[in-house]
This record gives structure tokens, C-alpha cells and sequence, in this order.
């Protein structure tokens, strides 16, 4: 039985931002020592390991929660998820946390631009408004004319679109599939295709590193059991908005271990974009409560 506790739903969705933020600085640490590929398949295996615990856990156990009639789209939206870690990661060690992120929380801007085709969804001129706006702040971030551009801004852009195209899809299967379904599903079939591109480019790792990779395994498990917990107790679109403190939490270990600078576009270009995508959630929010009434 679902429980309601908004303030413990809060808390929760923050400490699983601030866990995520510290899996990020850790995979920026050991992508900058190994392969991508590596590294993140190895994330994957413990990440398997961990969404079949939960599946037997659930009633009907492990057969019940596989059980899908969409597994085509299931392997799709896993792959894509794979395919977005591998493009922050590489954002993280080029770019560093800060400007990463700061791109990156466009992403929910890009969910309500592309709800429309991808999932049928009507999108107003008030969204349409904050998606422009938005926008007007990651150009403010990426500072084209201001002769610091680099491609490579690009990068977590590119991220934020395979991470809003994965949830868009997330939201399509979940038409047909429950959230279970859908976690087992990420989880495994993510693994197999991390695998069959990283076991290409295995490379040894030195003890202190392995011990950094069993925390960043550790990290990422407790970081989804938070979010899970996180949607158990409160309601989605009330805690949605406090995802956006990964960005603060990220800057600050970026500008702390990394040794990272806050440029002030990059700050200005955030503030822009994250009041875009709180008003676009918001939008998102009454519109679902319009509907239901």
C-alpha cells in the first residue's frame, strides 16, 4: 500500500540528488583513468545484480515483474540509457560536473517539446513560452559568440536529449508495463548491451581504482533504492522539482575536488533554465489535475 508522506518524499528525492552527484564526481574520477565503455559496463553488472533483488522481492516474484508484451521498446528505452551514461560520462571529463549539469537540466524542457510527438500530448503556448525561454538559457550557457565556445558543449546537450527521449518512452511503456517492469528491464537488458560494447575494451584497473568502482556500484544502488523509496511515500510531481539540486550538489564537488570555476553565463544560464523547467513541471502538474477532475 502507497504511503503519503510529502516532507519524507522531499527528503528522500534530495539525498538521492546528492548521492547521484557523488556517483557523477566518482565516474568523472575513474572515466578519466579507463575507457568509458569499461567503466560503466562494470556499473551496469551491479546495477543487473540489484534490479533483480528488488524483481524477487515483488509478488509473483522474478516471472511476474519480466513479463512484458512491448520488449522491444523495453530493450530500447535500456539501450538508451546506456547510450546517454556513456555521453555524460565523456560530457563529465571534458566539460567537467558544473558546465555538465548546467546543460544537462534542460532535459525536462526537452520532455514537454517532444511529449507532443512522442506520446500525443497537447502542449500549450504557456510551456511553449518556458521551453523558449529555457533554451534562451542554454545559449546563455553555451556562450556562442563569446569566443569560449567549444564544441564540446555539445556533448551534455546531446545527453539531455537521449535522456528525454528515454523518458518519454519510459512514460509510453508505462501505458502497458508497471514501473517494476520497466526497472527490471532497464537494468538487465541495459547490462547486455553494456557488455557486448565494453567487454571490447577491458583494460586493468589498480586496486585503489577497484575500490573507487565497488563505491561507485554501491553509490548507484543506494542512490535508486532513495528513488524508489523517494515515489513510494510522495507524489511524483511534488518531489520532481527538488531533482534540479543535483546541479547545486554537482557544481559543489566540481568546484571543490576538481577544482572547476562557476564562469557567471554559465550560473546566469542555469538560474534561466532551471525556472524553466520548475514552471514547464508545474504546467505538467495542473494540467494532469484539470484532466483527473
Amino acid at each position: 500500500m502507497k504511503q503519503n508522506n510529502t516532507l519524507l518524499g522531499i527528503w528522500l528525492m534530495i539525498a538521492t540528488t546528492l548521492i547521484f552527484a557523488g556517483q557523477d564526481g566518482i565516474s568523472k574520477h575513474l572515466a578519466g583513468e579507463y575507457n568509458v565503455f569499461m567503466v560503466v559496463m562494470i556499473r551496469y553488472w551491479f546495477f543487473a545484480a540489484f534490479v533483480v533483488a528488488i524483481a524477487l522481492r515483488k509478488p509473483g516474484g522474478l516471472r511476474e515483474v519480466v513479463k512484458t508484451n512491448q520488449p522491444a521498446l523495453q530493450i530500447f528505452r535500456a539501450v538508451l540509457l546506456v547510450l546517454e551514461i556513456y555521453v555524460m560520462v565523456t560530457a563529465f571529463t571534458l566539460l567537467g560536473l558544473t558546465e555538465s549539469h548546467a546543460v544537462f537540466t534542460s532535459y525536462p524542457l526537452l520532455i514537454a517539446a517532444l511529449s507532443g510527438i512522442v506520446l500525443g500530448e497537447t502542449v500549450g503556448w504557456r510551456r511553449w513560452s518556458a521551453i523558449g525561454v529555457g533554451f534562451i538559457g542554454v545559449v546563455i550557457i553555451l556562450q556562442p559568440s563569446g569566443g569560449v565556445f567549444s564544441i564540446y558543449a555539445l556533448v551534455p546537450l546531446a545527453a539531455a536529449l537521449l535522456f528525454a527521449l528515454y523518458g518519454l518512452l519510459t512514460r509510453y511503456a508505462a501505458r502497458q508495463d508497471s514501473a517494476a517492469t520497466s526497472f527490471f528491464w532497464t537494468g538487465t537488458a541495459g547490462a547486455v548491451a553494456a557488455t557486448l560494447v565494453g567487454a571490447w575494451f577491458w583494460e586493468p584497473m589498480t586496486g585503489p581504482d577497484w575500490g573507487w568502482m565497488a563505491l561507485l556500484c554501491v553509490v548507484g544502488a543506494t542512490a535508486h533504492y532513495c528513488l524508489i523509496k523517494c515515489y513510494e511515500v510522495a507524489e511524483a510531481g511534488v518531489v520532481q522539482p527538488f531533482a534540479f539540486l543535483q546541479l547545486v550538489w554537482a557544481s559543489g564537488l566540481g568546484i571543490a575536488l576538481f577544482g572547476e570555476t562557476l564562469r557567471i553565463n554559465v550560473a546566469i544560464g542555469a538560474v534561466i533554465v532551471v525556472a524553466a523547467g520548475l514552471f514547464t513541471l508545474w504546467r505538467e502538474n495542473k494540467r494532469r489535475q484539470l484532466s483527473a477532475e
